[in-house]
């Protein structure tokens, strides 16, 4: 005599497994919905509906430039290298100014998306996420056109080395991706931390080989500066621009390193405490 079947005995492995694909892409697609609806909403709160909140963020790094280049051609007949100040210094401060916008933007994502997080199709991920990719584009646009109205006005276009130059802008966006996960815990741990913070980078701007080469450094300051990862960013990035110069000393390997090192301790803290930081 046949058992009946029951119900339960129809659904094979095969029959739920559908289901769940569907959870999952509508997860992703609510995903992507929401970190496109956070960069618009980044874009607009942050440069507005007018290209004028974009020509600042160009005007920035222009007016950097030429001030370095006017104070400094008064004192000095020729920079470290090359015969023209605009370009050395160009190729110094746009990946600088790269990583303090995107860190520091980066760093206040969960602050700046607080109340859409507590929606559940938004996470704090995705409010990251949209920021890097917000801020990294724009960065990235205001390197090119300032780099290509350094290089066509000073003719520099022979010896370009676009391979580091892109390379030195990958490493730029890595480290301030990992820098600024990190800081978005700590602010919210300890708000404090934003000032701390603040206080600690602002030498940054004097050592990170803007103005001067690694070379040149003395023992055993020079060391000492190893341990600043923009210093390795600034010096693929002159290799880039200046092919007599051999940047030995940067190591790509320890920006990353460091750049994943953050970037992991931060995700996993906030992964920990992000709901219990912003029920507070």
């Amino acid at each position: 005599m046949q058992s009946s079947a029951s119900p339960s005995d129809d659904r094979s492995p095969s029959s739920s497994e559908p289901k769940t694909l569907r959870a999952v892409n509508r997860r992703r697609f609510a995903s992507f919905r929401s970190i496109f609806a956070l960069m618009l909403r980044e874009m607009q709160t942050t440069y507005g509906r007018s290209p004028g909140g974009y020509i600042w963020a160009l005007l920035e790094p222009v007016a950097g430039i030429a001030l370095l280049t006017i104070i400094f051609s008064i004192g000095f007949r020729a920079p470290p290298l090359g015969p023209d100040f605009a370009p050395f210094y160009a190729s110094g401060i746009v990946p600088f100014l790269f990583f303090t916008a995107v860190s520091t933007k980066v760093s206040q994502s969960i602050q700046f998306s607080r109340q859409l997080l507590a929606y559940p199709s938004v996470t704090f991920v995705d409010a990251i996420l949209a920021r890097i990719l917000v801020n990294t584009m724009t960065q990235a646009i205001v390197g090119y056109v300032v780099f290509t109205g350094v290089l066509v006005f000073y003719d520099m276009r022979g010896s370009l080395d676009f391979a580091a130059i892109i390379l030195s802008f990958a490493m730029t966006a890595a480290l301030a991706t990992g820098v600024g996960t990190l800081n978005c815990f700590l602010i919210l741990k300890f708000p404090v931390w934003q000032i701390i913070w603040a206080i600690l980078t602002r030498p940054l701007f004097l050592i990170s080989c803007i103005f001067f080469l690694f070379d040149g450094i003395p023992q055993p300051y020079q060391d000492w500066l190893w341990f600043n990862p923009l210093v390795h960013v600034v010096g693929v990035m002159r290799s880039g621009f200046y092919a007599s110069y051999d940047a030995s000393y940067a190591s790509v390997a320890y920006v990353m390193a460091i750049s994943m090192i953050g970037l992991v301790v931060g995700l996993l803290f906030l992964l920990r405490y992000h709901r219990d930081l912003l029920d507070r």
